[in-house]
């Protein structure tokens, strides 16, 4: 059956689906996977994926989940993420089949760094890329592939599940062995999913991350999912599974698929008023077109891009209030103070008091995630937004 709605009932559909608040394991039972990103002006992408939804959060509480609780952990998805680690049976065929390619090549290259590393780890514990000695600088400067042999290796390892994160420290790994970190009764899982299982699984959690999603989405969003012949058996089996419902949108009837996590929002009433900071990289944000479809809301992530060719800024947030984005900010956090640079409405808001009030909440909700003592508002930005400011630092 397939189900006809507006552009205006997606849009709530979504901002409910994502936004309704809930506690840390809570995103991670609703989303499946949050991803992560290293860079960290405000937070790191993680943190504002979560401070998003679970009220009260604080920059890096999800790591108390992580390597105390052991309810998520660090594995390749999407992109680098943190899912769920009842996930870890699951993914052994993204370890095997879909890891990157350089990761591939190292371990295939290199058979003498790797036991190596295991050894020490197997000696003193887990360790991180600074207790080898190796320091070979690699000619490739990519931060992601590792800037010297051995974290290219530790990289590698990581990647293909001879190594997982036991902690981090200031965002380092620090690396054991993942049957010294995975609880037993998700480690020990037998047998493994066959690749059509995998297939429909990874595919169903795409779908899951989003809530609404495109079946044509971006092809990023389809990493470690297989071919297109893939996604198309899988889709099928999903759908007959009932757990994906082919979706019409809008008047140009637009096709997606709604995951069923996400149908009993659709119905679901408005949540109070509530204006909301989202991260650049936020499963909400994952699909341009989608966003531009439901939202009419043109969003590029331009951290990468060379400063001459950004359109916005380096790391800027799009700002979510009611079902619709109404501004976006490209800020900083240092020596406690979180400075808003620059400040964009969107062409189609127009603020009045109760938005300026939601804005003002949220800039305070935003300030004690960071940490922050003060915020500071660079010059020149919309003079409401200092009075505000300036009203609240007074009271």
């Amino acid at each position: 059956m397939t189900i006809s709605i507006s552009r205006e009932q997606a849009a709530r559909l979504l901002a409910n689906y994502h936004l309704t608040p809930t506690d840390i394991p809570g995103v991670f039972e609703r989303l499946g996977t949050v991803q992560y990103d290293p860079l960290n002006p405000v937070g790191r992408n993680a943190d504002l994926v979560l401070q998003a939804r679970v009220p009260g959060y604080r920059v890096d509480d999800w790591q108390q989940v992580a390597y105390t609780d052991r309810l998520i952990y660090d594995a390749w998805d999407k992109q680098a993420c943190l899912v769920p680690v009842s996930d870890w049976i699951m993914r052994a065929h993204t370890r095997e089949m879909y890891r990157p390619y350089h990761d591939r090549e190292i371990m295939q290259s290199d058979s003498q760094t790797a036991p190596a590393i295991l050894a020490a780890i197997d000696a003193q514990g887990p360790l991180s890329s600074l207790e080898f000695e190796d320091r070979t600088r690699m000619p490739d400067q990519n931060s992601w592939y590792g800037l010297t042999h051995t974290k290219r290796v530790l990289r590698a390892m990581w990647v293909s599940g001879i190594l997982v994160t036991h902690h981090r420290k200031n965002g380092r790994h620090y690396y054991d062995r993942p049957e010294r970190v995975i609880p037993a009764h998700h480690y020990n899982l037998a047998p493994l999913p066959d690749a059509e299982t995998y297939h429909r699984w990874i595919i169903g959690r795409r779908y899951q991350a989003v809530g609404l999603l495109r079946p044509n989405a971006e092809s990023c969003i389809w990493s470690a999912c297989g071919t297109t012949a893939h996604r198309k058996t899988a889709l099928t089996q999903l759908i007959e599974m009932g757990t994906l419902i082919p979706v019409l949108v809008g008047e140009k009837k637009w096709p997606y698929y709604l995951h069923r996590n996400a149908l009993p929002y659709l119905d679901a009433p408005m949540p109070a008023p509530r204006a909301t900071l989202l991260g650049p990289l936020d499963s909400l944000l994952w699909d341009r077109k989608a966003l531009q479809q439901i939202f009419s809301f043109d969003y590029l992530w331009e951290v990468y891009k060379p400063p001459a060719q950004r359109r916005w800024g380096y790391y800027v947030l799009p700002v979510f209030y009611r079902d619709r984005f109404v501004a976006r900010l490209d800020s900083r956090l240092s020596d406690k103070t979180w400075t808003i640079m620059k400040w964009w409405w969107e062409e189609n808001c127009r603020p009045d008091a109760e938005l300026y009030d939601a804005i003002k909440q949220a800039l305070l909700r935003f300030q004690q995630y960071l940490g922050a003592q003060d915020i500071r508002l660079a010059e020149p930005i919309d003079p409401e937004l200092r009075r505000i400011h300036t009203t609240y630092h007074a009271g």
